[in-house]
């Protein structure tokens, strides 16, 4: 069976693993305490999350897994195909929503939450804080052409920038203009994500603690 570690950014593995309908277990990860989770070093010696267990293949970040995932064992209907017109966008958001997203945001919640005062508007927190609303704009005129990322169907790209968009929502650093809370209405209000929002019960709790759509 295939195992999660971790939830975090693997809600996104968890999200898409209940889109493909597989099998899987979670292992919650303690990150204050990790190293003394000797078996979870074991898996991912770096110690970070999410990392996926697939027989002797081990898989770490987020977005890879997605792909490994996709290529493995998913349908075409969460992916694109690379002789389709929408394989680049789709690559595009896929990757964008960790590398352009989630990433500066992790780096605005740590100067803005967990810096010292006088330092939280560090240059580098400005700096993530303006990329992040930069990658945001392709999101949102991409949005004003198509219901979802890729064009008119969900696929993981959709997960991807939505996970993003969540976390930046849920730690009180970005509130989403009109088109992106609608976007967020649609992609959350997908069967899978309540499936996944339940076997999540740390995420499900920091949302329930968090603000709303």
């Amino acid at each position: 069976m295939l195992t999660v570690y971790g939830e975090g950014r693997g809600f996104r593995v968890v999200w898409l693993l209940e889109e493909l309908g597989l099998a899987y277990r979670l292992r919650p990860i303690d990150l204050l305490a990790v190293e003394e989770d000797r078996d979870f070093l074991a898996i991912n010696p770096a110690g970070f999350i999410p990392a996926l267990q697939d027989g002797e293949t081990i898989m770490v970040e987020s977005i890879a897994i997605l792909e490994y995932l996709l290529a493995r064992y998913g349908s075409c209907s969460l992916s694109v195909a690379p002789d389709d017109p929408a394989f680049a966008p789709y690559l595009q958001f896929l990757h964008l929503g960790e590398a352009g997203l989630a990433g500066p945001m992790n780096a605005v919640l740590v100067g803005r939450q967990f810096a010292p005062e006088a330092e939280r508007e560090a240059r580098v927190t400005r700096w993530a804080d303006e990329t992040f609303q930069s990658r945001l704009g392709l999101v949102i005129r991409r949005l004003a052409d198509c219901p979802y990322l890729a064009g008119d169907r969900f696929t993981a790209a959709d997960i991807s920038v939505s996970y993003a968009l969540l976390l930046g929502l849920r730690t009180g650093n970005y509130v989403p203009g009109p088109a992106e809370r609608d976007y967020l209405v649609r992609t959350t209000a997908r069967p899978a994500y309540a499936r996944a929002m339940e076997n999540c019960p740390a995420t499900k709790v920091w949302a329930a603690r968090s603000p709303g759509l």
